[in-house]
């Protein structure tokens, strides 16, 4: 009997966990597809949220405002909003004067509410926009019976709303994605109302009971075209977690069959959901727990076996005991004997454990310097920068100056403008005095970014954008010197993996080597090329040319030595370019040096490509 029980016992642990653990897997994977689909919904639906915005900015809307009757206006306002509508891919845009009524259209045939002279003045997105703020509803067509998704934005002169601009999204791709759920689902909007769904029978039902006020209003404003909206046909009952906004709850009987077929079982269904960000709508999917409750019924036998076998064994062992009672005096001995070998035992353990703690503390002593050493090696890199900045001073200065020296002309002028009363004159200095500035910070900016001291983050890098970048700063000695330069890296050709700040550092170390190496020339070109050589490893290369002396083989074989230099004493100290391969390895590359047949040197950094998802990321 008590065999029996423990059993029985065994057999609904196992189901009830197996029940546990499988609806939790059920419903992890369903809220990471709930998350995939929102994400979906979102980026489908809000993408053109900020267009009617962006409508209030012609002029010509503001025109027509102001005066509607405008015939050659409203031809040139629908025009635009015609050509706008086209290019973003929505099915409407249109303008409503105060009144509600549509002064300006996109659609010119069809029946919506997007019809010229049509009176939305009752609609939801227009009494919102009218007040100032930036209305967002489902609604119906008025005449086409379309659905979509209505963006409104008040058109302002001054504090004045004059009218206000709408824009009408199709829907039509999210009915595209469902499949993507695996399991029904529905989405509703504000007033609980399903609009979209997996199953069409769902569609404009109501998943809670609308108030004989709500049902009035909905009459008012004609958001479902009058229809009348019944109940969801599921007693759908959701907790909501008031943090994460997560809906749940369990639909005990499951959900019925889609087709006249009844279905051989029903099973409880999980229901999970999700808030739409910045839009109130909810996403709601149906996810069958049969296949938990298969497999919780399947384990459930499993551990009912599990421990009749358990309560057999321990039968079996009862029985050997009995039988090993007569062997007590073999025991002993072999106890005597165990317990000599655990005793040595222990003391090999306890020698074994002192040579594991020394070299615990050996490893940690080489962890310490190995990191003393990368530091030092960070702070020699960021010592190396700064004095690239030191060289660049000069004609920084010089690139400085003259906007300065025009921002101050233009102040004094602005002052004595300002005492004549001359307003016209003074917005134009100031608005150059504007530009200036701008100018002042594309010079600054890239300067700062360079000068940065942080720790190699290695990322997806344009070559083409870090060699512009390093020419920038050599800009006024490339012109000063009369260097030639033929910059043939175009941007989105070669993208690195590797640091965009230390690429620089490397490629601004050896533009200033060649410039330095074409000195003495007549003529002085300086090439940068950027290619993908798959037959080499890494692939990706950088070509840094010269058209001075080269590189004589002696010194070619000692290039990358630290503290080896063939400058002149106090010009250089010989770290440049041992600094520039440890950066360049620290991404996995290489650097390398050669002349070139024709003459001058070339010093080749390679790198590598971008890693795919297939590819395991170096460490």
């Amino acid at each position: 009997m008590l065999a029996a029980l423990a059993v029985g016992l065994a057999g609904w642990s196992g189901f009830r966990i197996s029940e546990r653990h499988g609806t939790l897997a059920l419903r992890e994977e369903s809220n990471h597809r709930l998350d995939l689909f929102a994400s979906a919904v979102e980026g489908m639906v809000k993408r053109l949220e900020q267009v009617p915005a962006t409508i209030q900015l012609n002029q010509d809307v503001q025109a027509l405002l102001l005066e509607p009757s405008h015939a050659l206006r409203v031809s040139r306002v629908n025009d635009y909003l015609r050509r706008l509508n086209a290019h973003l891919g929505s099915l409407a845009v249109f303008v409503m004067d105060e009144r509600g009524v549509v002064v300006a259209s996109s659609n010119s045939e069809l029946g919506d509410d997007s019809q010229l002279g049509e009176d939305l003045s009752y609609r939801p997105y227009f009494l919102e926009a009218l007040s100032g703020q930036v209305g967002r509803h489902f609604a119906i067509g008025a005449k086409s019976k379309q659905p979509g998704y209505f963006v409104s934005h008040p058109i302002r002169d001054g504090a004045r709303v004059l009218g206000v601009a709408t824009i009408k999204i199709s829907l039509d791709p999210v009915e595209e994605v469902w499949d993507m759920l695996g399991a029904p689902a529905l989405l509703a909007d504000t007033n609980q109302v399903v609009i979209l769904s997996s199953r069409p029978e769902w569609r404009y039902t109501a998943l809670s009971e609308l108030s004989l006020e709500r049902r009035v209003d909905l009459q008012i404003t004609r958001l479902y075209n009058n229809m009348v909206i019944p109940r969801f046909p599921l007693p759908v009952k959701l907790s909501i977690d008031e943090d994460s906004q997560v809906l749940e709850g369990v639909l005990p009987g499951g959900l019925p069959p889609e087709t006249d077929a009844a279905r051989p079982v029903r099973s409880s269904t999980l229901v999970l959901g999700r808030t739409l960000d910045g839009m109130d709508w909810r996403l709601l999917i149906f996810s069958d727990l049969r296949n938990v409750r298969n497999q919780a019924v399947l384990n459930s036998i499993l551990s009912a076996v599990a421990a009749g076998f358990v309560l057999l064994l321990g039968l079996f062992l009862n029985q050997r005991r009995r039988i090993a009672r007569q062997k007590i005096e073999s025991r002993q001995m072999l106890e005597r004997a165990n317990t000599e070998l655990e005793h040595k035992v222990a003391r090999r353990t306890r020698a074994l454990t002192d040579s594991n703690t020394r070299l615990r503390r050996e490893i940690a002593e080489r962890e310490q310097a190995e990191q003393t050493l990368r530091a030092a090696q960070d702070e020699l890199i960021h010592a190396a920068k700064m004095a690239v900045l030191g060289q660049l001073a000069t004609g920084i200065t010089h690139e400085l100056t003259q906007p300065l020296g025009a921002i101050r002309t233009l102040s004094g002028n602005a002052l004595e403008f300002m005492r004549r009363g001359d307003l016209k004159a003074v917005s134009g200095n100031l608005q150059f005095v504007t530009r200036l500035a701008d100018q002042m910070g594309n010079i600054i900016q890239p300067l700062k970014g360079f000068a940065r001291k942080s720790l190699a983050q290695p990322a997806p890098t344009d070559v083409a954008h870090a060699v512009s970048n390093a020419l920038f700063l050599y800009d006024q000695r490339l012109r000063k010197e009369g260097v030639t330069v033929h910059n043939r890296c175009e941007p989105g050709r070669v993208i690195a993996w590797c640091d965009p700040n230390r690429l620089e550092q490397v490629l601004i170390n050896l533009i200033g080597n060649a410039m330095d190496a074409m000195r003495d020339t007549e003529v002085k070109v300086l090439t940068l090329d950027a290619v993908s050589d798959v037959a080499c490893t890494p692939p990706l290369r950088i070509d840094v040319t010269d058209s001075g002396p080269g590189v004589p083989e002696d010194v070619r074989q000692r290039l990358f030595e630290p503290f080896f230099t063939t400058k002149e004493a106090g010009v250089g100290l010989g770290l440049g370019l041992a600094i520039s391969r440890d950066i360049v390895r620290e991404f996995h590359g290489d650097l390398e040096a050669d002349n070139r047949p024709e003459g001058g040197a070339c010093f080749t950094v390679r790198l590598p490509a971008v890693p795919t998802l297939e590819e395991p990321t170096a460490p």
